[in-house]
């Protein structure tokens, strides 16, 4: 399966959201997402997980490093993830409480 990227500002946030899988295949393009987004000047990110399928744990490596370079530039990384199999792995790693985590994107934005 594919990756799919798409990101748009809403207010004074930028949202990135991603679609299909993110695995050691298609991490690296996420990585490379993030950090132009940060080195663009994006501060307050929102990345909308909403679809997708798979995640294993180079993708949790790119999203733990994109949360320390937007916290390097004094930002903030929230996730929306609603389904039970990616909320478990956050759980399972303890990274649940590393993110902000929320069950929708207006939730998200609205914090």
């Amino acid at each position: 399966m594919e990756l799919s990227l798409q990101t748009r500002a809403v207010a004074d946030h930028t949202v990135l959201e991603v679609g299909g899988e993110i695995d050691v295949y298609t991490a690296p393009r996420l990585r490379q997402t993030l950090i132009d987004l940060v080195e663009g000047g994006a501060t307050d990110i929102v990345v909308d997980m909403e679809r997708v399928d798979f995640l294993d744990s180079t993708g949790l490596g790119v999203l733990v490093g994109g949360l320390k370079r937007v916290k390097d530039k004094d930002g903030t990384m929230k996730l929306v993830a609603n389904q039970d199999r990616i909320l478990k792995i956050f759980d399972i790693t303890g990274l649940s409480k590393v993110f902000p985590m929320f069950g929708s994107l207006d939730e998200a934005l609205g914090s």
